[in-house]
């Protein structure tokens, strides 16, 4: 059935480019709502902005949603990804800047939040988008893929130049807690010459090596207390492809596979996958597949893998 939170979540911090800070409420919200932000800074116009795809405008460095009003939120990803990866389907998220708070850089604290306080069902069967055709989108070197799967299986390579990122891939079943066990804690990362560039532009001004990022220097992690995992940056983008395919506004039975994708890449993929006649269908799920989504058969003691 699909759930939302018990009681309302609060969140302070700082936004990673901004480097202003933020506060920020995740609200129970009613069955078949969705996720939704209100933008309570913003008084002069439609402050709701639904976390949907389709709100999802050009951006590189993170996924940021927009409503016709022009009003944005932007580095949700983090966020998007624990609430689908605890099983949240309806909330409304209040919050008093742009930009969801980038905290210790992972998804770890939103779900410390949401499993502390509990996620309540609502009596009401979950839909889900069962991918039926094989939709692939590429720019570049980086492609990224959707299949036919019976649950969401992810698979992700990475290729850096930097000796302390090189190669790296992973694959998994995104079930059983097994997001909040094995990716939540893994955090964004960057090279040192990005960060020093992007400061320079007014960006990632909220960004400290080893609080909120792992920056790397060639064969270097500059991150004071090194990485969480000997793979932690092909973990971070399965977290953050997770956030970004939550945005489909409706949970996947699909195999994602990434390959050097993004969060502008993500999105395409949703866009061609929706945009293509008999490419998918809205399902009505069945006990047996509710129990492969991945907030399902969560229970306390996954709570210490992040605490």
């Amino acid at each position: 059935m699909q759930a939302t939170i018990r009681s309302n979540i609060q969140f302070t911090g700082i936004g990673l480019h901004s480097g202003r800070p933020v506060r920020m409420t995740i609200k129970p919200a009613s069955a078949n709502v969705g996720i939704w932000f209100r933008r309570v800074d913003v008084t002069d116009r439609d402050n709701l902005i639904a976390a949907r795809y389709d709100s999802v405008p050009q951006s590189q460095l993170c996924t940021i949603l927009r409503n016709e009003a022009g009003v944005e939120v932007s580095t949700v990803e983090h966020l998007m990804a624990a609430l689908a990866g605890c099983g949240v389907h309806n909330a409304l998220i209040e919050i008093d800047a742009g930009e969801v708070p980038i905290l210790d850089g992972s998804a770890a604290p939103f779900v410390r939040g949401i499993l502390s306080r509990g996620v309540q069902g609502q009596g009401t069967p979950i839909t889900a988008i069962e991918v039926l055709k094989e939709i692939t989108v590429e720019s570049g070197a980086a492609r990224a893929t959707l299949r036919p799967a019976s649950a969401l299986k992810m698979r992700f390579d990475i290729d850096f130049d930097d000796a302390a990122i090189g190669k790296q891939s992973r694959e998994t079943l995104l079930c059983n807690g097994h997001f909040v066990r094995e990716l939540c804690d893994s955090r964004t990362f960057c090279r040192q010459a990005d960060v020093e560039f992007m400061q320079a532009n007014g960006l990632a001004l909220g960004g400290v090596p080893g609080e909120n990022a792992v920056v790397v220097d060639g064969e270097s992690i500059v991150s004071p207390g090194g990485l969480r995992h000997a793979d932690e940056p092909v973990r971070h983008k399965m977290l953050d492809a997770l956030g970004d395919l939550a945005l489909a506004g409706a949970p996947l039975f699909a195999e994602y596979e990434g390959v050097r994708a993004g969060h502008m890449l993500t999105n395409q993929l949703l866009r061609t996958l929706f945009a293509t006649p008999g490419a998918w269908r809205m399902v009505d799920c069945t006990p047996q597949q509710a129990a492969m989504l991945p907030g399902v058969n969560l229970h306390p003691e996954d709570l210490a893998a992040v605490a």
